[in-house]
């Protein structure tokens, strides 16, 4: 393995001080022109890198942060790493990143993980399973700090930057109901997320504004492609069928709409479908898929910006900020 160059080894072939060498490299004004100009040549010539643990470590400072999520493979997470690591990479930082798996024993380790590693401040969106907090409550007390995205927790010294889940699921099933929808069903994810909550309560505002009974019988705990694969048939073979329904994800839309098209159940005319998400899939799917927008990209950069931010503050006393983003809806064949 190839040697690293130091700031000795440039010392000594240039006999010059480390310090002046190190005062050099740093365009120190008491370190002639000349000398700066021989140091850097050198410098460059050799392949010299700055030792950046070296440096963090006296700053006390690793210039990283810690990223949990879910899952990378769905396309909202990956739009939002996506944003992260732009803003990251341009204030210098990396990106140390875990996925949950949706396991809350795998969260807590993910935590613990970026503790020991000292990095400057965290980036997360909890799991399915994750009701207890004390883990993002230990990061708060060792004075880390600490930004959740998409799926948010309250009562923590921690900021949140969320899509409007009520107004976007408000517009979804709005937006069924002006296509001519009476028995609108959801597809909603785990009850005690804050998504599940927000788009629930929009679900049943939209039909309430529009003279149409809630039904729970209506609402289905279904999340995922596969789920919706297993669940879609006997719903869409019952006589008392829905005429639209709104999926919590696009892939559980695409679930239904994979199932809807095996059985003959025609899209839209007979079922008409809402995801949310707009994942680059609800446009190669056919018939494509109308979605809500969540703007992942922006969700992620706005969530790393707000974290530098706490990290360069002078101290860990600030009062926490909640960010809400409008999503948009897309209107395409699915409806």
């Amino acid at each position: 393995m190839k040697k690293q160059v130091t700031i000795k080894d440039i010392a000594q072939q240039l006999g010059l001080s480390v310090s002046t060498v190190s005062r050099a490299l740093k365009d120190h004004p008491d370190i002639s022109v000349k000398t700066r100009a021989a140091v850097k040549q050198l410098a460059n010539i050799l392949g010299y890198k700055p030792n950046r643990i070296a440096l963090n470590l006296k700053n006390s400072k690793t210039n990283t942060i810690g990223l949990i999520i879910p899952m990378i493979e769905h396309n909202f997470f990956s739009s939002v790493v996506n944003g992260i690591e732009e803003v990251a990479y341009n204030n210098d930082y990396y990106v140390m990143m875990f996925q949950s798996n949706e396991s809350y024993m795998r969260e807590v380790l993910n935590t613990q993980t970026l503790a020991t590693n000292r990095v400057d401040g965290v980036l997360a969106s909890i799991s399915k399973e994750t009701k207890d907090l004390s883990h993002f409550k230990q990061l708060t007390e060792y004075e880390i700090p600490l930004v959740f995205f998409d799926r948010v927790v309250e009562d923590l010294h921690a900021d949140t930057i969320v899509s409007d889940d009520f107004e976007g699921a408000y517009a979804a099933v709005t937006h069924l109901i002006e296509r001519g929808c009476k028995k609108i069903a959801l597809f909603t994810s785990p009850r005690h997320l804050n998504i599940s909550q927000k788009r629930h309560e929009g679900y049943k505002k939209a039909l309430t504004d529009h003279g149409i009974d809630y039904d729970p019988d209506l609402v289905y705990a279904c999340d995922t492609f596969e789920d919706a694969i297993k669940i879609s048939k006997s719903i869409l073979k019952k006589i008392d069928k829905p005429d639209g329904i709104f999926a919590v994800n696009d892939a559980t839309a695409l679930g239904i709409i994979k199932i809807a098209k095996k059985i003959g159940v025609k899209i839209p005319e007979e079922l008409k479908i809402v995801g949310y998400e707009n994942a680059k899939s609800s446009q190669m799917c056919e018939p494509e898929l109308t979605t809500i927008d969540q703007f992942g990209f922006e969700i992620g950069r706005r969530a790393m910006t707000l974290l530098l931010e706490r990290i360069n503050a002078d101290n860990y006393n600030y009062k926490p900020k909640n960010i809400t983003i409008t999503p948009k809806l897309i209107i395409r064949e699915t409806t």
